[in-house]
């Protein structure tokens, strides 16, 4: 299926504002995933030259959102709901144990930090603007790895993003009211804040509950929260 692709907001020809285009489009499922990015119809579609289209891919290719495969072309990356459950269940074990020890920090000079992220969400959901929701989501777990000084639990948390950022692509739009996440993880933050690891696990365990059921059901078109 083609997809139309028009500038959203000042018109430019560079790498930077083409990639920025090509992946609003990939967030706000407008290319799904699995979906091609057919240079020859972008190209045309914005007016631009394939100099700047191909760094513009290059660049989501390194942040992972698509695939360039020889003699075919550019695909979105396809995330399964088995990979997120998979991820799920490792996140809800060490997860806690991040927010643990960012707890001192979170609690201290970071507190702003997170309670930004959550203002973010609010705002993003209010606006629907879904590549920005999911940016706000994804800092706000990042928050936690990031703080920990853990470096495994960082490496952990890389790895999984770009998987979890185009799932979100698709979770984010399966909420009947977006508010919703931004109120639980308001939630996530207020017993992050107090310290209490067992609530925390505990509402985290509530926010991947669809994730974690479709490790052992066959549910790949499900929308686990993440």
């Amino acid at each position: 299926m083609a997809h139309k692709f028009e500038w959203q907001e000042h018109r430019t020809t560079t790498p930077d504002g083409v990639y920025r285009v090509l992946r609003a489009a990939i967030l706000d499922g407008t290319v799904p995933p699995g979906g091609q990015l057919r240079e020859a119809h972008i190209a045309a579609d914005l007016g631009i030259s394939r100099s700047p289209l191909r760094e513009a891919l290059t660049k989501l290719e390194e942040e992972g959102l698509i695939v360039k495969i020889p003699f075919r072309g550019a695909f979105v990356v396809e995330v399964s709901a088995r990979d997120v459950a998979e991820i799920a269940s490792v996140r809800l074990r060490v997860e806690p144990y991040a927010a643990e020890l960012a707890a001192e920090a979170l609690r201290g000079p970071q507190r702003p930090q997170l309670l930004q992220t959550v203002e973010d969400l609010h705002r993003a959901t209010e606006k629907n603007d879904i590549p920005a929701s999911i940016d706000a989501h994804l800092r706000f777990h990042r928050l936690f790895y990031d703080l920990s000084g853990h470096s495994i639990l960082q490496s952990l948390w890389s790895g999984w993003e770009t998987k979890l950022r185009l799932y979100l692509s698709a979770d984010h739009r399966s909420y009947s009211d977006p508010h919703e996440l931004a109120v639980e993880h308001e939630k996530l933050a207020t017993v992050a804040l107090e310290g209490d690891i067992d609530a925390f696990r505990q509402e985290l365990a509530d926010h991947f509950q669809s994730a974690l059921r479709a490790q052992t059901a066959d549910q790949g078109d499900a929308h686990p929260g993440v």
